[in-house]
């Protein structure tokens, strides 16, 4: 239970009706959740306008509203609070619901295309292993210490996000590195989050479906940016040809790191196996167990993002050098004969492009490697023919097969990726769209010593279609396979 004037601090009233020298149980932008004496914020979505709910949730009990535009007809002994956007001032609603959770434990959020999920795993397991409480918010799973709970979104909603901060804090969390997305950005599920600091992974063509502009995309990254405080860092990546425009309007300190530019942090791959690689890092060389340029990248920013929260050089670079990378990606696996199977959530050109070109560098010989690529449903279309020209650029054998369909035509997204297919890259390119039947046919073209890619996915155990969510795993199916030849 909260009071009403406790929970609007810092939030632009426009109007009010009624008194708002109430205490509410609960705060609730789904309306289907909402009990008595709960407040409930009217959001106006993408697919749901939330102000159509608002008196359905007061036969639920709600005994305040807050709206953007207030309902023709005001029922008496309702509060009613008008401000100018409920999304913007929901963030602010909830974190001090919560009473400010954000302020209690050192936040650090991690943006970019690729390599979020990486990096604040990575981040996490780090800082665990250098003996502190440590909470995550990621695409694969939430942590609290050692509890893992589900994760619905990248960024969960601003009252879910709060709660689960506000029980690592009860819990006694020192840290939580996060991942942001560009569409939590831009709906406003982090606002009234404290950051201890940002960092930067990359950028690159993604989320056009939602965003429209690559340049209203790249805002969207910056806008985190810009919202961290004086007394937070903003790290980001030298080498990125955005990376700067990332900080300049941040009131942040800033910092940089870098494989190639000189960065104020600074890395350099030596050698690159399946096994793992020897980096350079300011100065010192360590084994880690992760493989690829990409990843050289997501290591150094780790130990930027330690060093910046004033942890001991020697004790991260141990420690890094026997961490495993997140769930899923580049996940290895080698049959009884030596073929070899990599599970990659490669879903965008420039992730795949990375993934192959590692690949292609790691390979010793004639090895062929063979890419089993798809694209989701209902979203952005423009990169799906990039998706098999980049397969068919790097790889020797292409198929081309579903992902998550979601309500698409699983046949219609081929068609879509087929497109991107070089009239000399036919000859080596299948379709198959039963997932499981590409990954297979996969297993079976290779031989001893080939790599098979199996990208999209990664992590992911199910296979969404029409909007069911089937068991679906790719590597249980690689195992499978291995095991039946």
């Amino acid at each position: 239970m909260r009071s009403l004037t406790d929970i609007l601090t810092d939030v632009k009233i426009l109007q009010t009706k009624g008194s708002l020298d109430i205490v509410v149980n609960q705060l609730h932008s789904d309306s289907r959740k909402v009990e008595e004496g709960d407040l409930f914020v009217a959001v106006r979505g993408i697919a749901v306008d939330g102000h159509s709910y608002i008196r359905q949730s007061i036969e639920q009990g709600a005994v305040a509203i807050v709206c953007e535009e207030l309902p023709d007809e005001l029922i008496e002994g309702i509060v009613y609070i008008l401000v100018e956007n409920s999304a913007e001032n929901l963030g602010q609603m909830a974190h001090n619901f919560y009473e400010r959770p954000s302020n209690k434990l050192k936040l650090v959020g991690v943006t970019g295309t690729n390599g979020k999920t990486t990096v604040a795993t990575l981040l996490y397991q780090l800082f665990k292993d250098l003996g502190y409480y440590v909470g995550l918010l990621s695409t694969v799973h939430n942590r609290i210490g050692s509890e893992i709970l589900p994760a619905a979104h990248t960024t969960p909603d601003p009252i879910s996000l709060n709660r689960l901060l506000d029980q690592m804090v009860e819990e006694g969390c020192d840290f939580c590195f996060m991942e942001v997305s560009s569409h939590a950005v831009d709906q406003s599920r982090v606002g009234g989050l404290s950051f201890s600091g940002g960092v930067f992974t990359n950028i690159t063509h993604d989320h056009l479906d939602y965003h429209g502009t690559f340049d209203k995309y790249i805002k969207a990254k910056k806008a985190f940016f810009d919202m961290l405080p004086k007394s937070a860092f903003a790290l980001t990546n030298m080498d990125d040809k955005n990376g700067m425009v990332m900080l300049q309007n941040t009131k942040a300190y800033k910092k940089s790191y870098g494989l190639k530019n000189l960065a104020d942090y600074n890395g350099k791959l030596i050698e690159s196996h399946f096994d793992g690689m020897l980096l350079n890092v300011d100065g010192d060389e360590v084994w880690v167990k992760l493989v690829g340029q990409f990843n050289a990248y997501n290591l150094v920013s780790v130990y930027a993002t330690a060093m910046l929260l004033e942890q001991d050089h020697k004790r991260v670079l141990t420690i890094l050098s026997r961490l495993p990378g997140a769930a899923g990606r580049f996940e290895t696996q080698i049959s009884a004969d030596g073929r070899i199977a990599i599970v990659d959530y490669a879903h965008t050109p420039d992730a795949l492009e990375n993934v192959l070109s590692t690949i292609q560098q790691l390979r010793q010989g004639g090895e062929q490697i063979i890419t089993v690529v798809g694209c989701g449903g209902d979203r952005d279309k423009t990169k799906r023919p990039l998706m098999a020209k980049v397969a068919v650029e790097y790889s020797d054998r292409v198929i081309l097969t579903s992902d998550n369909p979601r309500t698409e035509d699983p046949i219609s997204i081929l068609r879509d990726m087929e497109v991107g297919i070089p009239a000399d890259g036919r000859r080596k390119t299948f379709t198959i769209s039963d997932r499981k039947e590409a990954i297979r046919a996969a297993c079976h073209l290779a031989q001893a010593h080939d790599v098979i890619l199996v990208a999209g996915k990664g992590h992911e155990n199910y296979q969404e279609i029409n909007g069911i969510r089937h068991h679906f795993d790719d590597k249980e199916i690689l195992t499978e396979t291995f095991n039946e030849q």
